[in-house]
């Protein structure tokens, strides 16, 4: 790991304030208005994975705010620009709720590589130390309506040219070595387009995790869906990546023929025999996915998954929708906070009990927490 100064929250930092945790619950349903041109990170538009959201800093702990959605553009949360302590205001309904800050740009985004390629288009800062990819930035499902995702948006960006098609190992490990010693990153998300149905992304993500563990000692998580081999744990876990995402995103068998007709061809038993699969090879809590609530899925069908899952030794990563625009879902309304409560906060206790929490995880989204204030709950005990 670096020895560089971490850009994350400090171990032993102020828990949230009552106020605090609710602001954090609230914005991230709500999405934030934003007046001015505020400074910081750039958001996110487009691409794979949740976006459309700016990185802010709520008690110091950094979460992922819907800033560019539909729902964000008439919410009750206005965010007004930065005063000279760096701090912003944040109304609801014109009274003062909080304040908030906004990470910086990273260093890194200023290099490009020696052919002229901004670092900035092969990976990206995701909350305030996880470097982030999408390795193929294409997939087999993503043009065919019948097999396409709806809430997905991987070709936006590269529609934009905000990103390359394909990533290189050798682009992957210059960035991540540059991320590391420049800004103190701690781990590193690889995920991926589908590019077939047999290993399903698993071989180009243990490329790429060779080439970058050669380069710079970094934890790493990939994600893609579950390769028809499961020998391919083996291969990826050799390969040096610490972490494995296998996202459902919806829990039961008719929302994900609706949501995601083709990614459902992959069948909840695949899954639930991956998962198991993947836990001998990457150990307990090391395997995680993606659930996201307020698709159609009952917050009692989301909770009874993530009871099966933690009993296989898999973390729920459960956020809320975040409907993109430009795609099918971009005027689905966002799961209300209250709603999110009654799913977070007991899935917290049960992870707690499970000994399974951000902390435990080496590498990825789960560790990151910032698309979902699962971990704020983790944290009240």
């Amino acid at each position: 790991m670096s020895n560089h100064p971490l850009v994350s929250l400090p171990r032993t930092a102020k828990p949230l304030s009552s106020n605090e945790h609710e602001l954090m619950l609230e914005l991230q349903s709500n999405g934030l208005q934003l007046v001015d041109a505020l400074e910081g990170a750039p958001s996110r538009r487009g691409g794979a994975g949740p976006s459309d959201h700016k990185a802010v800093l709520v008690g110091g702990r950094p979460i992922m705010v819907p800033v560019h959605t539909s729902t964000a553009l008439s919410s009750p949360f206005v965010a007004l620009s930065p005063d000279i302590s760096g701090e912003s205001k944040v109304f609801k309904d014109g009274v003062e709720v909080g304040r908030v800050r906004f990470p910086t740009s990273p260093r890194f985004y200023e290099l490009k590589t020696a052919d002229g390629i901004p670092y900035s288009h092969i990976a990206t800062l995701h909350g305030a130390d996880v470097l982030a990819t999408t390795v193929l930035q294409t997939c087999i499902r993503y043009d065919k309506p019948d097999t396409a995702c709806q809430f997905c948006a991987i070709g936006q960006s590269l529609a934009a040219k905000r990103t390359l098609a394909r990533k290189t190992p050798q682009q992957l490990a210059e960035v991540a070595k540059a991320a590391v010693e420049l800004d103190g990153v701690r781990h590193m998300v690889m995920t991926t387009g589908t590019p077939n149905r047999a290993d399903r992304g698993a071989k180009v993500l243990a490329e790429s995790a060779e080439a970058i563990r050669a380069t710079v000692d970094l934890p790493l998580q990939a994600q893609c869906e579950p390769p028809d081999d499961f020998a391919w744990f083996r291969t990826m876990r050799s390969a040096g990546i610490d972490a494995l995402g296998l996202h459902l995103e919806a829990v039961t068998p008719p929302v994900r023929r609706r949501i995601m007709p083709g990614k459902a061809e992959v069948s909840m038993e695949k899954y639930m025999e991956a998962f198991e699969q993947a836990v001998t090879v990457f150990g307990w809590g090391q395997v995680s996915t993606y659930i996201l609530a307020g698709l159609g899925d009952s917050a009692e069908d989301i909770l009874a998954m993530c009871e099966d899952l933690v009993a296989l030794g898999v973390y729920p990563f459960v956020v809320p929708f975040v409907p993109i625009s430009g795609t099918p879902l971009e005027n689905h309304p966002a799961p209300d906070p209250g709603w999110m409560r009654s799913i977070l906060e007991p899935l917290a206790q049960h992870l707690r009990a499970a000994g399974m929490t951000r902390e435990t995880i080496k590498a990825g989204c789960g560790r990151c927490g910032a698309c979902s204030s699962l971990s704020a709950f983790e944290e009240r005990g």
